[in-house]
């Protein structure tokens, strides 16, 4: 479960998917873009502890990696870095830096060329999540941006926070999509 939510999440800091009647194309430029997203989560369930018997059963090696496994689903700030190819198409089509989610709507609040702000809904199984995505390009070669989620899993809330910076690489994407 744990894992489909922070997917879920996950696609939605990199959305900027927006109502094709109310999207105003973004001023950056196309190419290769590295982003850099920190989150951060509470809420969380506490993960159980590891039966003292199956630690026994363990590798060095595999305790360890099951440890730092075990700290990395906690809701400390997490920070990770990506790349992402931003095509015309993509920026014509309201699908930068997005990984379409046919689970999830969006309303825009407000858009234009340097910032957008909209709602997300989604819903999965049993787990919504509701909250707000903001994006502002800072230049044609910087964007920065927010996203603030409840997610509500089996009757049981948890807030999820992002914040994440993209820069411009250049023109060329090589083999990054």
């Amino acid at each position: 479960m744990r894992i489909a939510i922070t997917l879920v999440i996950f696609s939605l800091v990199v959305s900027s998917a927006f109502a094709a009647d109310t999207f105003v194309r973004p001023n950056i430029k196309t190419g290769l873009w590295e982003i850099t997203e920190t989150h951060t989560m509470t809420g969380m369930p506490a993960m159980p502890a590891i039966p003292p018997e199956a630690l026994a059963n363990m590798t060095p090696e595999q305790r360890a990696q099951m440890e730092e496994h075990m700290k990395s689903m906690g809701g400390g700030p997490k920070t990770t870095t990506r790349k992402d190819c931003v095509t015309k198409e993509k920026l014509d089509k309201d699908m930068a830096f997005d990984e379409k989610r046919p689970e999830c709507t969006r309303t825009v609040i407000s858009s234009s060329s340097s910032m957008t702000e909209m709602k997300i809904h989604c819903q999965e199984k049993d787990t919504t999540s509701d909250g707000t995505f903001k994006f502002e390009a800072l230049s044609s070669e910087s964007v920065k941006g927010t996203v603030r989620m409840v997610i509500n899993s089996h009757g049981r809330p948890m807030n999820m926070n992002f914040d994440f910076i993209s820069k411009y690489l250049g023109p060329s994407c090589g083999d990054v999509k």
